[in-house]
């Protein structure tokens, strides 16, 4: 036992020595030239061949530098921030080296760190920055082998002048030109203490985008320059953080100034997220292919192109199509400047496209599509509530109040959920993917104050992306199965190593299947009604439309149109940037069956042509009705409206819900107030009772160019800023 033991500690001590002292025989160390720099990134399409964006580094922005041109203060501050004992070590850190091999040993996803100065050249110059034992055995062997045979001082130059910093600047001879205009031998305490800072995280440590992390670790340079004693806690005291350039456009590819240059910004976020540095994609000839289809791509272009065409130059659209399988973003259009606004990334109320939501809700209660529901318009606190163009069926099952978006209906089904009715609805909806926290909007479907949503949440009064949409429709067309979205399918890179592979990513069914089966039914119809939007060839397809209102006014602000087949989800918005009226050419107020869904159908018809029509399951029944009823309700006369306080002797129903405001932001710094249900007031149910103000539904004639006042579904809510945070107005 005794002997089996010597001899395992004997293997495990004398065949690394034997393997460092043989490699350290045979390998060479490298030069400064030998750095891989200025490699193009390449981003490809789906089919890993069609060109989409580039990454190009600077040409000429890497100008090397002689050590004695960088000053000593400067020289000291990087020491300060990657390797306070630069001068002292063998070229490597052996509690470092020890972290890295136990996190490599058990395959921790962050395994690395412990890089001293010398190890942080080698890998950048050398050996790569792969995740493995091997590669950190062969980093150590180098760092020695290079320690023994170049100058610290000659090893500091060479890490000077390759080292990204940000900027697409390489060394910090660029590095000073891009952040302060200057030369390198120019540059004070506070000026070189910041580009020391900025080497752990170039982009993300840069103090234009970043000011607070940047000082943070800036702070910490300054420190560590005390602590070493190459700065006195005096002058330490005296230090400003330093003015810095704000940063220009990048060398790229000419793609980049149109949509493309959004799918690549996209795409970097990616693959910063899943741990491939700045340093690997601008030196490492990455080629990176997207989940980006060609055809849904220029469909997407084309239709946006075509729609929009002597339209005002006030209006914005954004596109976005998923793969319910997979959660692969098809197709991305966030405007046509691509150094521009994202507005598929941008916080908008949705207005009647959230209504599914609200009916999923309602169908996992087990309450089916054939539910009667009143459209009654209502008169809360002397306010009159109505639907657009006075739109009516009576009383009419669910079914039908979706399919003429008869917000009253709506918000008797609301109420008839109970008292945590908006819960559920938000619930529903984060099951679907809409994100908990949306960035530039923060916690998403709730009140400012955390109280949770109110009552105008049906009604699309929270502000959700394009691409939150696009994503949670998706999940309706998976049956159910929820897909994150993403755009990075793979990258290689030059030496054919694999840095990211999605391959299919599972999904997680968060929907019950019957229930989103019935849901599709009741959205069948609706691209037809919606200004006969059907998609071609009898394609089916389930959709809803949706329009805001602008405020108090009677005018509009978003529209949108989502629909899905089985293969693909489209979410379009039309909007402005100024918050103005959302009118057409031809002065016509714009909604969602306007030019939302022309652009949609376009989009749709060009990503699925050639391709096979499916349709979609046969729904199983739900409290005894499967899918669509054959029957709209029995009345489609127009009923008496309801008023707040009615006579004890009318006959006017359950008594009606009593409205208080709350108060909700419209713009930055802007609040309006919103009237919301009390919780000890009674559900109303499918009777009587009221909605929060809301105004929707089908009148008049389409406009040229689709600009749409038509019959069609979509968003709606009360004028006379009743509107929950204005939202909708129908179509």
């Amino acid at each position: 036992m005794r002997r089996t033991l010597y001899a395992l500690i004997a293997i495990f001590l004398v065949v690394p020595l034997v393997a460092f002292f043989v490699a350290y025989l045979v390998v060479d160390v490298p030069k400064p030239g030998d750095m891989k720099t200025n490699q193009v990134a390449t981003i490809y399409d789906s089919d890993g061949k069609t060109v989409l964006s580039k990454v190009i580094p600077p040409q000429g922005n890497r100008t090397d530098v002689a050590l004695s041109d960088v000053p000593a203060h400067v020289r000291n501050a990087v020491l300060a921030a990657e390797d306070r004992d630069f001068y002292s070590n063998p070229g490597f850190s052996i509690t470092g080296f020890g972290r890295a091999l136990r996190d490599n040993v058990l395959g921790r996803a962050d395994a690395g760190g412990g890089s001293t100065i010398t190890q942080q050249y080698v890998k950048n110059a050398l050996v790569g920055s792969q995740h493995s034992i091997i590669r950190k055995l062969h980093e150590l062997v180098v760092s020695t082998k290079m320690t023994r045979e170049w100058s610290k001082d000659d090893i500091l130059q060479a890490y000077l002048n390759t080292i990204y910093f940000g900027r697409g600047a390489y060394g910090i001879g660029a590095a000073s030109k891009a952040y302060f205009g200057k030369p390198v031998n120019q540059l004070d305490v506070s000026e070189g203490a910041v580009l020391a800072a900025l080497i752990q995280q170039p982009s993300g440590l840069d103090p234009e985008t970043n000011p607070t992390g940047a000082k943070a670790r800036w702070n910490y340079v300054l420190d560590g320059m005390v602590s070493m004693g190459t700065l006195s806690k005096s002058e330490r005291a005296t230090i400003q953080f330093p003015q810095v350039l704000p940063a220009t456009p990048q060398n790229g590819d000419d793609q980049d100034n149109g949509p493309a240059g959004l799918i690549k910004a996209q795409v970097l976020k990616e693959l910063s997220a899943a741990g491939i540095s700045e340093q690997e994609l601008n030196t490492e000839g990455l080629s990176i292919t997207t989940t980006i289809d060609p055809t849904a791509q220029a469909a997407a272009e084309k239709a946006v192109k075509a729609n929009m065409d002597g339209e005002g130059n006030d209006l914005r659209t954004a596109v976005v199509s998923v793969d319910p399988h997979t959660g692969a973003v098809r197709a991305y259009y966030g405007g046509d400047n691509g150094h521009g606004y994202d507005f598929a990334q941008a916080g908008l109320q949705t207005g009647s496209t959230f209504k599914v939501f609200g009916l999923a809700a309602n169908l996992a209660k087990g309450i089916p599509l054939s539910k009667m529901y009143s459209s009654a318009p209502l008169t809360v606190h002397g306010i009159t509530v109505t639907n657009v163009g006075g739109e009516s069926c009576g009383t009419c099952t669910i079914a039908q109040a979706l399919k003429m978006s008869l917000n009253t209906s709506f918000y008797r089904m609301e109420l008839g959920l109970g008292n945590d009715g908006p819960q559920q609805i938000a619930d529903m909806a984060h099951k679907a993917g809409i994100p908990e926290d949306i960035p530039g909007v923060g916690k998403s479907l709730t009140e400012p104050n955390g109280a949770g949503p109110n009552d105008g949440i049906v009604l699309g009064q929270y502000q959700v992306r394009p691409i939150d949409m696009a994503s949670a429709y998706a999940t309706f067309a998976a049956e159910g199965v929820y897909h994150q979205p993403y755009f990075v399918q793979k990258v290689v890179n030059a030496d054919g190593t694999v840095l990211l592979d999605r391959g299919n990513p599972s999904g997680e069914q968060r929907i019950d299947k019957d229930v989103v089966d019935n849901v599709i039914s009741a959205m069948e119809p609706i691209a037809a009604y919606s200004n006969g939007h059907n998609l071609a060839g009898g394609r089916p397809s389930a959709s809803k439309t949706g329009t805001t209102q602008l405020g108090d006014t009677d005018s509009n602000k978003d529209a949108w149109m989502i629909g899905f087949t089985p293969s693909l989800s489209t979410a379009v918005w039309v909007g402005t940037e100024q918050g103005i009226p959302l009118v057409n050419s031809y002065g016509g107020e714009i909604y969602g069956a306007g030019l939302p869904a022309d652009i949609w159908k376009s989009t749709m018809d060009g990503a699925l042509k050639g391709t096979d029509v499916e349709y979609f399951p046969k729904p199983a029944a739900i409290g005894g009705q499967a899918g669509v009823p054959d029957y709209t309700g029995p009345t489609t006369a127009s009923p008496k409206t309801t008023v707040a306080k009615p006579s004890p002797t009318e006959d006017s129903g359950p008594p009606p819900v009593v409205i208080t405001p709350s108060q909700v932001q419209i713009l930055p710094g802007i609040t309006i107030p919103v009237p919301g249900i009390q919780q000890e007031s009674p559900s109303q149910g499918g009777g009587g009772g009221t909605d929060n103000g809301s105004q929707t539904g089908a009148g008049g004639g389409p406009s040229p160019n689709g600009g749409g006042t038509g019959p069609g579904a979509g968003g709606g809510a009360a004028p006379n800023g009743v509107a929950p945070n204005g939202v909708g107005v129908g179509r």
